[in-house]
């Protein structure tokens, strides 16, 4: 039985992310990285798609479930008729891919059972499996490895990796599945609990910078874990989500994949860290998104791979019926290509924000301000993949520009490049305006004429800020 999306749990190692249902079944996972092909993909089809199940072997009396706190450690605890066990999972954010599992009882015993289905390539790819000399599991499919070390007593069968075992109170049974190359040595042994101890340390100290924010902390502090469990922490890109193709609406085919890049997203986030004092993670996204926007602001993507990758073809997975039958699944994303001029403005905002936050601007980001200012001057008569009509693509550029940001961008640029940019002639007044240089105004109340003229209401809405600067221009 399909589980409800808000049924799974987050668990990730900001490199790779898992889902976890109430039942105890990893149904998604992708490794090494948040985009690689996934090694379960039940979540999308069935359970011969790949999972991990570890649940009591009788049906529970009651199944609850919570982080433990400041952490991305998740805790499911059953409940049956002979006593209760607790079921620990967590990646630990460390060199390597490894998922840890720790059954640990609570209270008189309880027995379980545990089914590992493994399909690399997203569902598709049954791996030879075999039992090495000291007991692990092994697991190979073309250039990929996964191995599995557990005291419990496991057996093969119909292609799955089989079990049952039982806790008692005090008594704690691990799992931990790693992954590597299959051209290389089997990865190196990790020792479950000292790996618990590890990323509850880890993620602890992270999350106890967070400042107190009154009644909401709590709910912040969860949401920046989940923020950062979505950094991939080699490069600093921030993904959108750790999935695709969940549908929009079951049954619709709006189902794309979102494990990548987004500016827009990233730059809102990136300005929630800087809010709350994670410096680091901000300028790390600073950096990664200078490498990726490169060299030529015609090239300039909305969304990129997490290490900075353009090309990001879009692909349809026939063999997965996708979740709760929405087909179809889709890997890649072809609206990398599209042209939406807000991410201009994303851009000086983020470098806006990271400025304003003491964070000095490299030579780099230096030098991509005039060549993307001097772009756009021709670029907003194109029409925007958001809306395909060119007179509204003035008013995205703008709508993904704050004020702010316009000054920070256009003091980069004389008056009369603007001037000539933008057919503006001259500024007769600025009552209550910031006294800035008239390339700043000129772009701001070119930005309110645009908008007030515009026979869209939608972007003659958002002429409210450049009115309530009080800007004034004549006509030419």
């Amino acid at each position: 039985m399909t589980l409800r999306i808000e049924d799974y749990a987050l668990i990730g190692d900001c490199r790779a992310a898992a889902l976890v249902g109430r039942d105890g079944s990893i149904d998604w996972l992708c490794w090494p990285r948040f985009d690689s092909p996934a090694c379960f993909a039940a979540l999308l089809g069935t359970s011969e798609n790949g999972r991990w199940l570890i649940a009591t072997k009788d049906a529970p009396v009651t199944i609850s479930r919570r982080y433990r706190p400041g952490t991305l450690i998740l805790e499911t605890q059953f409940e049956t008729d002979t006593g209760c066990a607790v079921i620990m999972d967590f990646m630990p954010p460390a060199d390597g891919a490894n998922l840890v599992r720790i059954v640990a009882g609570r209270s008189g015993r309880v027995v379980f059972q545990t089914e590992l289905v493994l399909r690399f390539n997203y569902g598709a790819s049954v791996p030879w499996v075999n039992r090495l000399d000291d007991g692990t599991i092994n697991a190979i499919a073309g250039p990929e490895r996964l191995v599995l070390r557990t005291p419990a007593s496991l057996y093969g069968e119909d292609l799955k990796t089989l079990g049952e075992f039982t806790v008692d109170e005090g008594q704690s049974v691990p799992f931990t599945l790693s992954y590597g190359s299959s051209l290389q040595s089997s990865p190196p042994p990790v020792d479950p609990f000292q790996a618990l101890e590890h990323t509850e340390m880890f993620w602890r100290q992270w999350s106890g910078r967070c400042p107190d924010v009154g009644p909401w902390t709590e709910a912040v502090k969860r949401s920046l874990i989940t923020l950062k469990a979505l950094t991939y922490a080699p490069t600093g890109g921030i993904i959108a989500a750790a999935t695709t193709s969940l549908p929009e609406r079951l049954g619709g085919v709006r189902n794309w994949d979102y494990r990548y890049c987004w500016l827009r997203d990233a730059t809102l986030t990136l300005m929630a860290l800087i809010h709350l004092g994670y410096y680091e993670e901000a300028k790390a996204w600073r950096d990664w998104l200078l490498r990726a926007v490169a060299g030529s602001p015609r090239q300039i993507q909305i969304m990129y791979g997490v290490g900075g990758e353009r090309w990001l073809p879009e692909l349809v997975i026939p063999w997965l019926p996708g979740y709760e039958n929405s087909a179809p699944v889709r890997i890649g994303n072809d609206a990398s290509q599209q042209l939406q001029l807000d991410v201009y403005g994303e851009l000086a905002d983020a470098m806006f924000q990271t400025l304003k936050a003491g964070m000095a601007h490299p030579e780099r980001g230096r030098a991509v301000r005039p060549v993307i200012l001097e772009y756009l001057s021709t670029a907003w008569r194109q029409p925007d993949e958001q809306s395909r009509t060119s007179s509204s693509s003035m008013g995205n550029l703008f709508c993904g520009m704050k004020p702010k940001i316009l000054v920070m961008a256009c003091l980069q640029a004389k008056g009369r490049f603007w001037r000539a940019a933008f057919g503006l002639s001259t500024i007769t007044s600025c009552k209550g305006a910031m006294r800035k240089p008239v390339s700043y105004l000129a772009v701001s109340s070119r930005a309110a004429m645009t908008w007030v003229c515009s026979p869209k209401s939608s972007i003659r809405a958002a002429a409210c800020w450049a009115i309530s600067r009080k800007l004034t221009v004549t006509s030419a």
